[in-house]
């Protein structure tokens, strides 16, 4: 798989991996932001992930966001039956509603402006060009990849 080997680079280093859900590991319907629970799990990106969780170097965590608060509840859901190799303790739910209908881009870019650094290389993997384009604005020593690093 392309994106393990992408990583052996840094095989002596901790990896955390932040990955976005919609239209990464879950089919995102443009439009459509209620009944996570229902979309459709993208089931070779989540395969690819479930073999990099393994890796002992490495920590995945879930970075997304719901239009609603009640989508955390369905998010959470999905993972649950989809991809449970995500720690629950690893998942970052962000709700739009209870962040005065901030921006995606912005709620991803300073939850991770203000996430605690230690010596870990930080990966984000998002098919959103304008979510990435924020994350890097704001943080300029996290890795951005596209969710095509997932395909083989």
């Amino acid at each position: 798989m392309f994106f393990k080997d992408y990583l052996k680079q840094y095989e002596n280093s901790k990896i955390k991996i932040f990955i976005d859900m919609d239209g990464v590991i879950a089919d995102y319907i443009f439009g459509i932001a209620k009944d996570f629970d229902k979309k459709r799990p993208l089931r070779d990106s989540i395969k690819n992930l479930e073999q990099v969780a393994k890796m002992e170097n490495v920590e995945l965590y879930i970075l997304s966001i719901t239009r609603q608060t009640e989508g955390i509840k369905q998010k959470n859901f999905w993972l649950d039956n989809h991809a449970p190799f995500f720690k629950k303790e690893n998942r970052i739910i962000i709700s739009r509603e209870a962040n005065n209908m901030e921006k995606s881009s912005i709620l991803k870019a300073e939850y991770l402006k203000e996430l605690k650094r230690d010596e870990s290389i930080i990966i984000v993997i998002d098919d959103d060009p304008q979510n990435l384009r924020e994350i890097k604005r704001l943080n300029e020593d996290i890795i951005l990849l596209k969710d095509t690093v997932l395909e083989d």
